[in-house]
């Protein structure tokens, strides 16, 4: 079965029942830590002795968390619910539908709730791109995880040297690449916002005295722009939408405007 962490729900629940249910979960660390949904929706993860863990953290979670856990109302047959969290805070809980699959509103009075991602065919194109260009997508990455693609500009920022500039360059090819993965769908606005501020620069030498604020944005447009070509590398091999998504994904989704 494997290890999971346990998760108690402050936050209000659709069917009061099973408020003080102690649920289980897979889509955090499965450390057997043990997690709190609080009242005003934020992620708790307890402090823990034999963990070492000192003191309660609030956890950033962006996605859905899968919950589940037996239904006394039901002889104590699994019970599931999906919990949405948009940067750190609670959307909404619905309790997922496991007969046909479907995440129901129970607030709605069990109507189907609206899929997690608003455009499935375009998102099972959005995979078939990314398997028929693996390879391509492999080595481009393997190209800015080298020691001159990624090791020795990122030192480069810190030594103060304009050599940081040349990774401009790579962020518009990582660029380029994501966006023909689905050329009829737009990228990210914030993502593009970040790119935008971290492209188009050439140095000046007045640059050296408003070094951060002038190179940062360079390194930032970067390390976004290969984390979402880390992510399409890792998640390429996919031949159908994952359930429940990892958070790599979702970023994808998000990237693509998929979610």
């Amino acid at each position: 079965m494997g290890l999971f962490d346990t998760v108690t729900c402050e936050y209000p629940i659709p069917n009061p029942v099973h408020q003080d249910l102690e649920f289980q979960t897979k889509d955090l660390e499965c450390l057997l830590d043990h997690y709190v949904i609080t009242r005003d929706g934020r992620l708790i993860r307890r402090g823990s002795e034999w963990r070492g863990l000192e003191r309660d953290v609030e956890w950033p979670f962006h996605g859905d968390l899968r919950i589940y856990a037996g239904d006394p109302e039901n002889n104590g047959r699994l019970v599931e619910y999906v919990v949405r969290f948009t940067h750190g805070r609670v959307e909404w809980i619905r309790r997922l539908d496991e007969r046909d699959g479907e995440v129901t509103d129970e607030r709605a009075g069990g109507t189907p709730a609206p899929p997690s991602a608003p455009d499935r065919p375009a998102e099972q194109r959005l995979l078939e791109n990314m398997r028929a260009r693996r390879h391509e997508l492999k080595t481009l990455f393997e190209e800015c995880s080298s020691h001159w693609g990624f090791e020795d500009p990122v030192y480069r920022f810190y030594h103060q040297s304009f050599k940081v500039y040349s990774l401009q360059a790579q962020t518009n090819a990582i660029v380029g690449v994501l966006a023909s993965l689905a050329p009829d769908r737009p990228l990210n606005s914030w993502f593009l916002e970040i790119v935008e501020a971290g492209t188009g620069k050439d140095f000046k030498a007045e640059d050296n005295a408003e070094w951060t604020r002038v190179t940062r944005p360079i390194l930032e447009a970067f390390l976004h722009a290969r984390f979402f070509l880390e992510m399409a590398v890792r998640y390429g091999d996919l031949e159908a939408p994952p359930s429940p998504l990892p958070s790599g994904y979702a970023a994808l989704l998000y990237l693509y405007g998929l979610r």
